[in-house]
């Protein structure tokens, strides 16, 4: 894909320094708040946040102001951004298996897109801090019986009962801890290298032989890997030694910023650096449901210096959308605001150019990416949540193509997914049904794309986008 001329960042506002007016970290206490279950112990819970306010930060602000000058390229197409990773990681879930097989899954997705849309990749994880989730439902009924709904394990238990439902003020520093050991461990396995990770004869693509697939796309896809591996082969030849030994990684943490006691309580100044960051994670981002003008999330985000993502559904406004960015970004900084889409099967066709249209007229250059999962989430007939990878695929094809016909540029995509061999989404090459859900069905939240749909799913984008 050709990319459109667009303006260069001299012509947009220079990036700011100050604090914004009135703001401080805990000012977002003064606003109404939703999606946040009520602590019994509120003395406990500023103890937490107390502990937290003084413990390591787990990401730097150099690192922070390096992802905001690559999202600025991303929002010009000169590169891409992969954010992916759980619904809701859980406590259980951090070891070194598991972590790996994360990190395994993101950074072979991100060769198949550099090698269709010859772009470098900006890997962001759903990692290291998404311990929180909002609920359509505050509350859970189970036989009779109701309960406050799980929120993730920063705040609660899964187990349904009043113990492990009660909010507990020391899941912060539980959260803190394994986020910090998660993250520890993800810079020893980029530092010490992926050599068989880069590899394509490594991989599993057991999938290309399922009967889903035609024999044009298999042909296709087979193309692609023979291509990233005679490429890589190339670049050790000419280097003299292994890949993983002549290129770095960059990896990014990302999380939802459901709870503001957590996230402000990681928000601090730093050293010959004006304002302040949250310290917690690279990207945090606003969640559809907690995206209130008047509400405690934007004034929180409105004031700290990461990059800020906004997930924005079906029935976001142009005017709307508009007020959201200019509480966020009033100055209009390269690479400060993140718009992830999440609008279902379908919808991408009438919701996405005025949307468009309406940041353009405003000389707004955001980070443009589409999130296929939230809008194509549905119910089986016994009550289990699913998605189908048809509808998953279908959504960005569409995304791919509205931006291209504006002359705008889509900057990457956002997937829930895992490394795991699960079956919680129907659909793609292995044709999962949804009588097959229940054979190991495991996310305590949303479901995700299993290895195999997630490497169908970037196969599908790289072709698309292709340059």
């Amino acid at each position: 894909m050709k990319v459109p001329s667009l303006k260069t960042h001299s012509t947009l506002a220079a990036p700011g320094t100050a604090t914004p007016d009135g703001w401080t970290p805990k000012s977002w206490k003064s606003r109404p708040i939703v999606q946040a279950p009520a602590y019994a112990d509120t003395a406990a819970l500023e103890a937490a946040a107390d502990k937290l306010g003084v413990l390591p930060p787990l990401v730097t602000s150099w690192e922070i102001e390096r992802l905001r000058s690559e999202l600025a390229d991303a929002s010009l197409g000169r590169r891409f951004v992969l954010q992916a990773g759980d619904c809701a990681e859980t406590f259980n879930e951090c070891t070194p298996g598991y972590v790996t097989n994360k990190l395994k899954i993101l950074l072979q997705m991100s060769l198949l897109l550099t090698d269709g849309i010859k772009r470098p990749i900006v890997r962001v994880g759903r990692i290291a801090g998404q311990y929180a989730k909002p609920r359509s439902s505050p509350m859970e009924t189970i036989n009779g019986k109701t309960l406050l709904s799980y929120y993730g394990d920063l705040i609660n238990g899964p187990h349904f009962n009043e113990a492990e439902r009660a909010p507990d003020p020391q899941r912060l520093l539980l959260s803190y801890y394994h986020s910090a050991m998660t993250l520890n461990f993800v810079r020893s396995l980029i530092d010490g290298g992926f050599a068989d990770l880069h590899h394509p004869e490594y991989w599993d693509l057991n999938f290309l032989d399922k009967a889903g697939l035609t024999p044009d796309l298999r042909a296709a896809y087979l193309q692609r890997v023979n291509s990233i591996g005679n490429a890589i082969e190339v670049m050790e030849i000419i280097a003299g030694q292994p890949i993983d030994k002549v290129s770095s990684v960059d990896f990014y943490t990302s999380h939802e910023g459901l709870s503001l006691p957590y996230e402000s309580a990681l928000t601090r100044k730093v050293p010959r650096r004006a304002g302040y960051y949250n310290l917690g994670c690279h990207l945090p981002w606003i969640g559809e449901r907690t995206r209130q003008l008047d509400g405690a999330h934007i004034e929180f985000f409105r004031g700290i210096r990461n990059p800020v993502g906004v997930k924005i559904g079906p029935k976001t406004t142009p005017e709307e959308l508009l007020a959201t960015a200019n509480a966020i970004d009033p100055e209009r900084e390269p690479g400060r605001l993140v718009l992830i889409c999440r609008f279902g099967q379908g919808k991408p066709k009438t919701v996405l150019p005025p949307l468009v249209d309406a940041m353009r007229k405003a000389n707004r250059q955001p980070v443009w990416i589409c999130d296929p999962m939230h809008g194509n989430t549905v119910s089986t007939s016994t009550g289990k949540k699913t998605r189908h990878v048809d509808a998953i695929q279908s959504e960005l094809i569409d995304t791919i193509e509205i931006h291209e016909s504006l002359q705008s540029i889509l900057g990457g995509i956002h997937l829930e997914l895992t490394a795991e061999n699960v079956t919680e989404c129907l659909g793609g090459a292995s044709g999962l049904k949804e009588t097959d859900l229940d054979i190991a069905y495991q996310s305590l939240c949303d479901p995700r794309l299993n290895y195999e749909q997630a490497m169908e799913t970037a196969f599908l984008v790289a072709r698309k986008m292709e340059a």
